[in-house]
């Protein structure tokens, strides 16, 4: 587990998480020092050794943090452990996150929802894809979350939607970067009906206009991508994604 600072006001913390105990595929949460001095967690994680004594030096002990936002509905492992960690933040979760876990003192606001991001609007913008199912009839399809950009570092937290995919270690020798893509995912989260592919273009490039300086994206499983050109890496994409949304269109509309 490490802390990696992004700014003197974001921290991104990259955990384990085992599929079969065996496959390590990596999962986040960020921390955010808001302009009243005091914290947010994005996403839940069970922190260890000095990234937990980093996170409470942090957070006077985890009194300084205001609030955990669970932003992915398949994310859910670590809820509990993060409760237990700072019992006093408020915690925000997807409806599937409350069904999940019940017992858990959630705020009455899902984090999906513009009420929630109302009251972090000082520090935080959020965007939902459309589109697309926040939850499938497969808990294998994982492609949608809440996305969050931290507007004093441009910095942009996201779970699975986006993904920044690391080459392999030869490719990267050769000069291959770290590249933007989609969740592979997408062509089962596509809602059925007509105009869903284009609701879902159309989100992409709102997206990448209104999020224009974004300069580092945080993505769940895979790494850190620092971008000089956010809507350029985000239309390249979708573009890659495009059999997919033709498809969907044929089928549908």
């Amino acid at each position: 587990m490490q802390i990696t600072e992004i700014s003197e006001d974001f921290w991104n913390i990259r955990g384990s998480f085992r599929i079969g105990s065996v496959l390590d595929i990596g999962t986040h949460a960020s921390l955010i020092r808001k302009q009243d001095g005091r914290f947010l967690m994005l996403d839940s994680l069970q922190l260890d050794g000095r990234t937990r004594q980093s996170v409470m030096q942090l957070t006077d002990d985890g009194a300084a943090l205001d609030a955990i936002i669970n932003l992915h509905p398949f994310h859910t492992v670590f809820c509990e452990q993060a409760h237990a960690d700072f019992p006093d933040a408020r915690l925000y979760g997807t409806a599937r996150h409350q069904q999940r876990f019940a017992d858990l003192p959630w705020e009455d606001e899902p984090s999906d929802d513009a009420d929630c991001h109302a009251l972090f609007e000082a520090d935080l913008a959020f965007s939902v894809p459309e589109g697309v199912d926040l939850v499938t009839d497969s808990e294998l399809v994982h492609f949608a979350s809440v996305l969050a950009l931290h507007r004093s570092s441009n910095t942009l937290h996201v779970d699975d939607t986006l993904m920044a995919v690391k080459p392999p270690a030869l490719a990267r020798g050769a000069g291959m970067k770290t590249r933007l893509r989609l969740h592979p995912t997408l062509a089962f989260a596509l809602q059925k009906r007509p105009g869903a592919a284009d609701a879902f273009e159309y989100w992409t490039e709102q997206l990448g206009q209104d999020w224009s300086e974004v300069s580092t994206i945080c993505a769940a499983h895979n790494d850190v991508l620092h971008t000089r050109n956010f809507p350029l890496d985000l239309r390249k994409a979708v573009k890659r994604m495009a059999p997919i949304l033709w498809r969907h269109r044929r089928k549908y509309d």
